[in-house]
């Protein structure tokens, strides 16, 4: 699923038009962005909990040369998924193991 496909989505069972539903969730992700840019932790219960994490440095491999390289510390962007979306998509995988 695509952002098009995810605002047609929100759209469809919000009764709200494609137009509001677009300016919402970009409105969403931009604030959530935002926060963990600064440090902040988001948490959507149910959902999950966006945060920054810290990368230490450390030493890597060219893969073509094999040769030694240093990758600088860095702070990325981090997902943990909420109870409900694990059990939730657990589930569909048990269910799709029945059928076939």
């Amino acid at each position: 699923m695509n952002k098009g496909e995810l605002v047609d989505a929100i759209a469809n069972k919000t009764g709200v038009t494609k137009k509001q539903a677009d300016a919402i969730l970009t409105a969403a992700l931009e604030a959530i962005i935002e926060a963990v840019a600064n440090g902040d932790k988001v948490t959507v219960v149910g959902f999950g909990s966006f945060d920054p994490r810290d990368r230490a440095a450390r030493e890597g491999r060219n893969p073509k040369t094999n040769e030694k390289m240093d990758i600088p510390a860095t702070r990325v962007p981090g997902f943990s998924a909420g109870k409900a979306f694990k059990e939730k998509v657990a589930g569909n995988l048990e269910e799709s193991k029945v059928a076939a």
